[in-house]
């Protein structure tokens, strides 16, 4: 069976060689592994407001469960590249969309606290946790010397698609056939995407008798394979690499990142906007007008990383970030503009920061350790997102308000501005060597 399936891909490379290159097929497969992981993700915030009607479950209460889960999704990061080197991408990756259809499927029966925190924090949260940035990092290592930045803009614009695609259909769903149908609807796109997998996605391009895009015709075809614990080579990496300031510098930035997107805005939007008289459509579609333009700036970001300073990249988009999020609390009292103007300035920055941030990865760490690094440092972006889903949950239910989660989410952002300038500004002195 395996050797008719890399056969069948072999000759589809062969195929359509003529007219591109079979790593932008492989591009387009983890683009829509990714859709599906950012429909699971962007699922909580619109499950949040029926949950608290049926079950009586405050934001705090449900903002626990995502709160794991979006550790865990993040945690998992550099476990899973190590598992893809020495296990490969195709079979990790079958084996999360597997679990993760299971454990969404089941969360229908679910009646107490416990089990929306074992299922949507744990089991949800670990498989999601490896059909995410790690995976991207990690096929955009393997198939582009050229076009890096543009590759992984764009899978990173996958998480905006996917709130473009799922959410104001999940909210709509939510409000007229209730919670449980979101549910089942989100199991069975983690499902569709499994066969795509499984048919049409090679470990590399040696499998399918390929150079990288933008390789040199004269470097040997072949891969050299990897052995050993992927636990214990996921922590001989972090301990190898937290030896450098540019590991936590990194690390910390990200852990704004995530507190800035997922996990304050993507989680709590929603509900904010009903806090203001807005419905649960309106707030997703708010949302999802953020993620089209997204779409537009993280390609985009993409692109300026393969030709400007990811540094001072990095310092803009913090920046613009923690100023829309300060306006935040402002832009309900407007008639009109005021939710579109930070709709505007916020979509376009949303996750613009990946691509920079991974070019930084590489260019600290290598090419090889990448994956494996940058997966800690997702790991630093989630636990930043878990802090803020449930420190904004803590401080509505206190305070019956999200101004100061704004505010300090906002501040926060303009810190990072400051403190990734000072990320690889000596490329002449390279971090210590990280086992590839």
């Amino acid at each position: 069976m395996n050797l008719s399936l890399a056969a069948t891909r072999e000759h589809l490379a062969r195929r359509i060689r003529p007219h591109f290159h079979y790593g932008w097929l492989t591009l387009a497969v983890t683009f829509l592994v990714l859709l599906a992981g950012a429909g699971t993700r962007a699922t909580p915030s619109v499950m949040m407001l029926p949950l608290e009607h049926e079950f009586g479950w405050s934001r705090a209460t449900v903002s626990l469960a995502i709160s794991v889960n979006i550790a865990l999704y993040g945690l998992m990061g550099p476990f899973a590249a190590a598992a893809m080197q020495r296990f490969g991408v195709r079979r990790t990756v079958l084996t999360a969309l597997s679990v993760l259809a299971a454990g969404i499927g089941l969360s229908t029966m679910m009646r107490t606290p416990w089990q929306m925190v074992l299922i949507w924090g744990l089991v949800v949260g670990s498989s999601t946790g490896v059909v995410a940035l790690s995976l991207s990092a990690t096929i955009v290592g393997r198939w582009f010397v050229k076009h890096r930045g543009l590759a992984m803009g764009i899978l990173t614009a996958s998480t905006a698609t996917g709130q473009l695609v799922f959410l104001p259909m999940l909210a709509a769903v939510a409000e007229h056939a209730g919670w449980r149908s979101v549910v089942l609807i989100v199991a069975l796109a983690a499902a569709v995407v499994i066969p795509l997998v499984a048919f049409l996605m090679p470990e590399n391009p040696q499998q399918v008798g390929l150079r990288m895009i933008g390789e040199s015709p004269d470097s040997p075809i072949g891969a050299t394979p990897v052995t050993g614990n992927p636990i214990a080579l996921a922590f001989n990496t972090l301990f190898v690499a937290a030896r450098s300031r540019d590991f936590w510098l990194l690390f910390f930035s990200f852990f704004v990142c995530g507190a800035s997107t997922n996990g304050y805005i993507g989680t709590h939007f929603i509900a904010m906007c009903a806090d203001h008289g807005l419905s649960e459509v309106q707030g997703a579609s708010m949302l999802a007008a953020m993620g089209i333009l997204d779409l537009f700036g993280t390609t985009f970001s993409g692109w300026l990383s393969d030709r400007y300073n990811s540094r001072y990249l990095l310092c803009c988009y913090y920046g613009f970030r923690g100023l829309s999020l300060i306006y935040l609390p402002y832009a309900f009292g407007f008639d009109f503009y005021g939710l579109p103007i930070f709709a505007i300035f916020y979509g376009l920055d949303w996750i613009a920061t990946v691509p920079p941030t991974v070019k930084l990865t590489s260019d600290v760490f290598g090419a090889k350790a990448a994956p494996v690094v940058f997966g800690w440092i997702v790991a630093g972006h989630q636990l930043g997102a878990a802090f803020a889903v449930l420190g904004a949950g803590m401080m509505r239910s206190s305070l019956g308000n999200y101004t100061l989660a704004s505010t300090v989410s906002g501040g926060l952002c303009l810190v990072a501005a400051v403190m990734v300038l000072r990320i690889h500004r000596n490329p002449k002195v390279r971090a210590p060597a990280v086992p590839a």
